[in-house]
């Protein structure tokens, strides 16, 4: 097996797939890239950490039939990215249990790892469900920030995705926050999709998505992976087991204060002021008659305030918030104002659209030392 491709496409294929190298495990194989040329003379890239897989096409010219070589995945990337000829060629030497890449006159000789340890991909079988590209990913964009990143609890880590007929909803949480956003799917997914899926994962995807120009996404579910085709390039995941939160009895029925905001104006304030909410200080919010006083304090370092007009009306109120996931929810939702939503000091605030609740966004508050 001998390849011969353009630099600029192995680097962008390998930039793909190398998201899915792993750097931390003690199976050599899981850092490598595979390589594969089948009977046709197609070329494929591999990469998986066990928790995530990509594969994507790679255009190039074989000679001397199929092969298989599995080359360390960061490495490989690396020395392609700084080849400075347009020709890059390819080419196994079995006896030395390396691979020989070529590009001008630069000679590179890089050992080769065990293929056979690489694991195999799931094949997706049956007819594909199939999600609108564009909505996935701002739907994946506005929710997934608010999956846990502790894998102490696995289930938190993932984005519960359920779709059935002409509508999708996403939902994210780690316990400080919670994120809803429902979509409307005007030809339907053909099918019925609910599973957990590792907002790792989906941010990957929502990547990719962004970068092509893809209208649909092809979804398949297996027993514990789902396999996601868009532009070329395919990536499976392994499904988190366990029971998701139900989140619609985490959402109150009702509230005490709906305050109308501009967004912008609220979140320009709102990173203004968190910068003197440092060492885990959190964000005061604080409401009278017609206004809204944002600020923060941290000992030894200083402290700030800013008042801006807010439709308030009734008693005075206080109430705290991380500031990174208080920014975190004025920024997800769109639109010129949003709807602040709230109850007492000690129960959670919501952010969402003034006309919609196709997106919701709860966040715990931080009970206050007066």
């Amino acid at each position: 097996m001998k390849l011969s491709t353009k630099q600029p496409e192995l680097v962008s294929k390998l930039a793909i797939v190398s998201r899915a190298v792993s750097t931390r495990t003690a199976t050599q194989a899981l850092s490598g890239i595979l390589i594969v040329a089948d009977e046709s003379g197609a070329v494929t890239l591999r990469a998986t950490d066990l928790e995530m897989g990509l594969q994507t096409g790679l255009e190039a010219e074989v000679e001397g039939g199929p092969g298989t070589v599995l080359l360390p995945g960061r490495l490989l990337s690396e020395v392609a990215r700084s080849l400075g000829d347009e020709t890059v060629e390819l080419e196994p030497r079995s006896a030395e249990r390396d691979v020989e890449i070529r590009s001008g006159s630069s000679r590179f000789h890089l050992r080769t790892l065990p293929a056979d340890d690489f694991p195999r991909f799931p094949e997706a079988e049956g007819e594909p469900l199939r999600i609108p590209a564009q909505a996935l990913v701002e739907t994946v964009d506005l929710v997934a920030r608010a999956a846990s990143r502790d894998d102490m609890r696995p289930v938190l880590t993932g984005v519960l995705v359920t779709a059935s007929g002409n509508e999708m909803t996403m939902v994210a949480t780690d316990s400080y926050r919670l994120s809803v956003k429902r979509t409307e799917i005007e030809a339907g997914i053909g099918g019925e999709l609910q599973a957990n899926i590792p907002a790792r994962a989906l941010r990957e995807l929502g990547r990719i998505l962004s970068a092509e120009d893809v209208e649909e996404v092809e979804v398949t579910l297996l027993q514990n992976q789902a396999v996601f085709r868009a532009a070329g390039v395919v990536l499976n995941t392994r499904l988190i087991e366990g029971q998701f939160p139900n989140y619609r009895q985490l959402l109150p029925e009702s509230y005490e204060h709906d305050v109308r905001l501009p967004r912008e104006d609220l979140l320009e304030v709102t990173r203004r002021i968190s910068q003197l909410a440092q060492r885990n200080a959190p964000l005061r919010l604080s409401l009278a008659d017609g206004e809204l006083t944002v600020a923060a304090e941290t000992p030894e370092v200083g402290d700030a305030k800013e008042t801006m007009p807010a439709a308030f009306d009734g008693e005075p109120m206080e109430i705290g918030f991380n500031p990174d996931f208080l920014k975190e929810g004025i920024e997800s939702v769109q639109g010129e104002e949003l709807l602040l939503r709230l109850i007492s000091p000690l129960r959670p605030g919501l952010l969402q659209p003034v006309d919609s609740e196709d997106f919701r966004y709860l966040v715990m508050p931080i009970r206050l030392n007066v």
